[in-house]
């Protein structure tokens, strides 16, 4: 017999925290890259706005990849396990993002360059499409009855924690090194340091044994063949509903970091350190939101109030998005990073205990991974690239309506599940 400890609360919820915020720090770091210097790095010299424009796109392919992702990650979640899964996830992850540091720039290897940084993106979201999903069912699917949306908000809070890992290693970095110094060789550093934040993660998840309700579909019936097949054709609209009404927390998220990185240091002006460090501020009332609406939705309302909730909150964020970023005041831009980031948190603190309930057990893998990443691709894949052409041609207003826009597609869609995916 395995050992049991690894199945204790507080060894679930570390691990469940701790390696969703190895796999952000590594997504994130990659983001933050892309907003400040991977145009420049990785792309021939044209306008400033095609440079960024190609280089948000690069953030996109790993969009793309995350549904792939899910698939082929889900199909051994739902057949093997969450374990020995959410194990290799974390290894494409990890390793697609340490090889970024070795690659060559445009100056020296041209559009191979640019090739090679799209392809590891590319790892990068197949190993992200199957972590999520796992990380939250090892939480979710562990909980006490009454409590699967405060579990469910650990991995969510990883988000919070690798944005700030990442973006604080560049603030350091920023602030140790010369320009030059960080064009030429320090970007690289935090990509390098995804191998050992890796090894820790593998050294905690290796320690997990597989969930009780996982277990317990294993004992009843064997596993489905294929469980994307299963999925689609006895629960297609649960995977709809799960898709579209988890859309807003990636538009709103999406435009509130990468986004705004780029357009506050390269069209208003402001220094890499100092937007980082209103950003970095900004992101803590993000993890106010998780825990603050994962515990009303546990104790007081259920997870689909809550979302309803959000989606109402971020249709006004949106609005607000012009007069607060183009005030002029860094004040007012981090009242609207404080705000849009608290209401991503509300958004995304429940999102884990709503969508897990929405699936069965023996397919549930496969379920929330691929709503979760196709919401991914629909609402956050485009976004940065969708922002930066629409404040080019129209200003922040246009984008401040895109948010507030993704925010009523997913409130029909909530408000249309009734309460199907309450917090069961």
């Amino acid at each position: 017999m395995a050992s049991q400890a690894p199945t204790s609360p507080r060894r679930v919820l570390i691990a469940s925290l701790v390696g969703t915020g190895i796999e952000c720090y590594d997504f994130y770091v990659y983001t933050t890259a892309a907003a400040l210097l991977f145009g420049q790095l990785f792309f021939p010299q044209a306008s400033h706005t095609a440079q960024q424009m190609l280089s948000f796109a690069t953030i996109s392919v790993a969009f793309v990849a995350r549904p792939l992702g899910a698939i082929f990650f889900g199909h051994f979640g739902d057949r093997v396990g969450r374990k020995s899964t959410l194990v290799a996830s974390l290894l494409t992850m990890g390793i697609s993002t340490t090889l970024v540091a070795c690659l060559p720039t445009y100056l020296s290897a041209g559009w191979i360059a640019a090739l090679l940084l799209c392809v590891l993106r590319f790892g990068q979201g197949f190993g992200l499409g199957g972590e999520w999903g796992g990380a939250v069912l090892l939480a979710v699917e562990n909980a006490p009855p009454g409590k699967r949306a405060r579990y469910g908000m650990f991995p969510q809070l990883g988000v919070p924690a690798g944005f700030l890992a990442a973006n604080g290693l560049f603030l350091i970095l920023g602030a140790l090194l010369t320009p030059q110094q960080f064009h030429d060789w320090g970007w690289r550093v935090p990509f390098a340091l995804s191998a050992l934040l890796v090894g820790i993660g593998l050294w905690i998840r290796l320690k997990l044994t597989e969930t009780a309700e996982f277990s317990a579909a294993l004992a009843e019936a064997p596993p489905p063949a294929v469980p994307l097949g299963e999925l689609v054709s006895r629960h297609f609209g649960a995977l709809a509903t799960g898709t579209v009404g988890a859309i807003a927390c990636f538009a709103l998220y999406y435009v509130a970091t990468a986004f705004a990185l780029g357009y506050g240091t390269k069209t208003l002006g402001y220094g890499m350190e100092q937007f980082l460090a209103v950003q970095l501020g900004a992101i803590l009332f993000m993890a106010g939101g998780i825990y603050a609406s994962a515990w009303l939705a546990d104790r007081h309302f259920d997870a689909r109030r809550m979302l309803i909730f959000g989606c109402i909150a971020a249709v006004l964020a949106g609005l607000l998005m012009a007069p607060l970023m183009r005030s002029g005041s860094l004040l007012l831009i981090f009242l609207f990073l404080a705000l849009a980031l608290s209401v991503k948190g509300i958004l995304y603190g429940p999102l884990a205990s709503w969508l897990t309930s929405l699936f069965p057990a023996r397919v549930r893998y496969t379920g929330v991974s691929m709503a979760f990443s196709v919401a991914g691709v629909l609402g956050g894949g485009l976004t940065p690239l969708v922002a930066q052409a629409l404040a080019a041609r129209g200003g922040l207003s246009l984008v401040g309506f895109y948010c507030s826009g993704a925010a009523l597609i997913s409130l029909v869609a909530l408000l249309a599940s009734g309460r199907e995916g309450g917090n069961a």
